[in-house]
């Protein structure tokens, strides 16, 4: 085995009043400009959509929707918030749902500081080694248990 370090950086908060840790962590942070991402309707039908709105307008953030993520997301919708990401300077994404959301998310984050097309990190073209500037921000509110995408 070859020597290494492992570092994974990520908070994990579980508990009653998300909406409380939601507004602690994006001020924590001073985001100002939210992508707020996410799949179908679900978190329109069990109340997290109007949660997560109503803790972005608390914190007076700007926000801009991607919605649509599919089970396997579609590198088509990540091309699309990539670009909504740019022209909109928005400094963090809110990941909203499950694993693909959250995994979308993530390629978004990569193909904002990346001057080439993202598809390139996927088939080994580029690595996130060869960007200019770190990934954009991500947060998740996790509505599945076990997605694994989260950590």
């Amino acid at each position: 085995m070859r020597n290494f370090t492992f570092s994974q950086p990520t908070v994990c908060i579980f508990g009653r009043e998300p909406e409380q840790a939601l507004k602690e962590q994006l001020s924590k942070r001073g985001v100002k400009k939210v992508l707020l991402h996410f799949g179908g309707g679900s978190i329109m039908n069990n109340g997290v959509y109007d949660m997560v709105i109503s803790a972005l307008k608390d914190l007076n953030l700007s926000y801009i929707e991607l919605g649509g993520v599919q089970p396997n997301p579609r590198v088509k919708l990540v091309r699309e918030g990539i670009e909504l990401c740019r022209t909109n300077d928005v400094d963090f994404i809110l990941a909203v749902g499950g694993g693909s959301v959250i995994d979308s998310a993530k390629a978004i984050a990569l193909g904002v500081p990346y001057d080439g097309d993202v598809w390139d990190m996927f088939i080994g073209k580029a690595s996130p080694s060869d960007l200019a500037q770190l990934p954009t921000p991500i947060g998740v509110v996790l509505t599945i248990p076990a997605a694994g995408s989260e950590s």
